[in-house]
């Protein structure tokens, strides 16, 4: 019996033989893996996450998106630019308490996976678009997009920094020790910059009761819908609205 594929939570149909199944709407947080190197590089915690989400999310997107097109032939770009911002959106609504923690490291948490939600959402909006979505200029996108730099070409030079740690840090492991809480608001700081959420907003609606559900669940969405508007905007023509990007 061939299983169904979910179409914006309310109608199915079928999926190609052998497709795998589709994600389930609800956030997930970054791989234990990534977690360890933003935290030993808190500076570069932006692009270590966009490396990591174009080298795991990457392929997840291309497959979302043969996948749909097999199942609908004829479904234009747009609809599954929409079909992907309704899903990453409402994942994003659901991301601000996923952590389950109060405090400092509540916070840390919840705007890590809202950035790594976020990094799908644009994974998957590129492969809507017939972009490539494992291609290496996706990191350099997603930094641009997201804001945590101004232009291409600083983020390609920061990527290569993070890239080059990396290496370094798998060889010869984490360069000394630092305080756990100056790590974390430095780490935190980065991610919500990412996310484009204000830290301050994030710890306050950690800290005090009540408040995530209201700041977390406006905050979060809203900035991912903006997020989705942008990656929209960049990838439907296929013309470069990157500063200094350039295509291969």
């Amino acid at each position: 019996m061939t299983d169904s594929v979910p179409v914006d939570g309310e109608t199915t149909v079928p999926a190609p033989p052998g497709a795998p199944a589709e994600p389930q709407d609800a956030p997930e947080a970054p791989p234990v893996n990534l977690w360890d190197r933003m935290r030993d590089d808190p500076q570069y915690a932006p692009e270590h996450l966009a490396l990591e989400a174009v080298r795991r999310l990457g392929p997840e997107a291309a497959q979302w998106a043969a996948r749909e097109r097999a199942a609908r032939p004829g479904v234009s770009a747009d609809e599954l630019a929409d079909q992907a911002t309704r899903r990453f959106v409402n994942r994003a609504r659901l991301s601000g308490a996923v952590s389950g923690a109060a405090g400092l490291p509540g916070a840390v948490v919840d705007v890590g996976v809202l950035a790594w939600t976020q990094a799908r959402l644009v994974l998957h909006v590129a492969a809507a678009y017939g972009v490539d979505p494992v291609h290496p200029d996706r990191a350099t996108d997603l930094l641009v997009l997201q804001k945590v730099h101004k232009v291409a070409e600083s983020a390609r030079l920061a990527l290569g920094v993070a890239a080059g740690r990396e290496r370094a840090g798998a060889l010869f492991g984490a360069a000394g020790d630092r305080p756990l809480a100056r790590v974390l608001l430095q780490l935190g700081v980065r991610l919500a910059q990412m996310a484009g959420v204000r830290a301050a907003k994030r710890i306050f609606a950690k800290v005090v009761p009540g408040a995530a559900i209201v700041l977390g669940t406006w905050a979060n969405s809203s900035a991912t819908r903006d997020l989705a508007e942008r990656a929209r905007a960049h990838y439907r023509t296929g013309t470069d609205h990157l500063p200094e990007q350039r295509r291969p």
